[in-house]
């Protein structure tokens, strides 16, 4: 299969996410492209409950970018969603806490980046969790 451009990935795993959270109850709208460390917004059906999303999407399992400062991670729930260049994609359910707690630093020519191994984010208690995230209904 053909590896698929940068932003193709990243549409793929947004509407992917949308898709899952859709089939969970949720009323779900994508951010703009450049909103900050958030993808997508959620409402419950009566509209009484919101959640704000962070997608981070891969062609496969490799370490996610964090940026270069953790408190900077400000939704209530990250969706890792990898294998986007296969038939089975793969989504890992993480708390803003859990994505800081497992974040590795890493230090090049003095400027700090922080990372997300797959060893980290691919443990089962995430793998394919969406009732974490619970009913929008």
């Amino acid at each position: 299969m053909k590896k698929k451009p940068a932003q193709i990935v990243g549409n793929i795993g947004l509407f992917y996410a949308c898709y899952k959270l859709s089939m969970l109850g949720w009323n779900v709208m994508p951010t703009s492209r450049n909103a900050r460390g958030i993808d997508m917004i959620c409402f419950s059906m009566d509209g009484t409950r919101t959640l704000s999303i962070q997608i981070k999407s891969l062609s496969k399992k490799n370490p996610v970018p964090l940026g270069n400062d953790l408190n900077k991670i400000i939704a209530d729930f990250w969706i890792i969603v990898n294998d986007l260049n296969s038939d089975n994609p793969q989504s890992y359910i993480m708390r803003p806490k859990e994505v800081k707690t497992l974040a590795h630093r890493g230090e090049k020519e003095g400027r700090i980046s922080y990372w997300l191994q797959p060893k980290q984010y691919t443990d089962q208690k995430y793998h394919d969790r969406w009732e974490r995230i619970g009913s929008g209904l």
